[in-house]
């Protein structure tokens, strides 16, 4: 349980500062680049918009949002989640009643399969980019670098360091507020 617990509190920091990072960070990791909405969801399904290659596609913003929402969604829970009875609980459990608790320790527990589920389906589609359309996708999420896709596209670019020393001293610093019970919460 203890690593249990340890691995929530990282993914707790990464979902922070993937969030803030989807309002401070490049080009194409800002949610505005890529949430086009229902019509431009649908717009890129009939082909009537072609993706220019670089960054997410309006069908894979739908997976990075149902990825994020559902993570976060599964740590919130667990903070909250345990029986304090049984010694496994999350850092904000006390902040909770008993019922409370158990209600969301039976959704921390029942949406993991769901996390499993979406999680295949988002490497399925990496697959199959990498396997049916030659488009390694791996590659530039590693290192940050992909050449031009459409001409005119606008490729990865660089952002100041100070955005991202920003974001990751947030996410720090709530990870560690909350791991610390969220003092002067009540």
């Amino acid at each position: 349980m203890g690593w249990h617990m340890r691995i929530g509190l990282a993914l707790l920091f990464v979902l922070v500062f993937r969030i803030l990072w989807g309002f401070l960070g490049s080009h194409t990791a800002r949610f505005s680049s890529f949430i086009k909405g229902p019509a431009g969801v649908w717009n890129y399904l009939s082909g009537k918009t072609i993706h220019n290659g670089i960054g997410h596609n309006p069908l894979g913003a739908l997976s990075v949002i149902a990825l994020l929402g559902i993570l976060a969604a599964q740590v919130t829970l667990g903070l909250f989640a345990g029986d304090p009875f049984d010694g496994a609980t999350g850092p904000l459990n006390d902040k909770v009643g008993v019922m409370t608790a158990d209600w969301m320790t039976d959704w921390h527990e029942t949406l993991f399969d769901a996390i499993l589920a979406l999680v295949a389906v988002h490497i399925a589609a990496i697959c199959f980019y990498w396997v049916i359309k030659r488009n390694n996708l791996v590659t530039p999420m590693v290192t940050g670098k992909r050449g031009v896709g459409v001409a005119g596209a606008q490729g990865i670019t660089s952002v100041p360091v100070w955005r991202i020393g920003l974001c990751l001293s947030l996410a720090a610093a709530l990870t560690a507020w909350v791991q610390l019970g969220a003092p002067g919460l009540n």
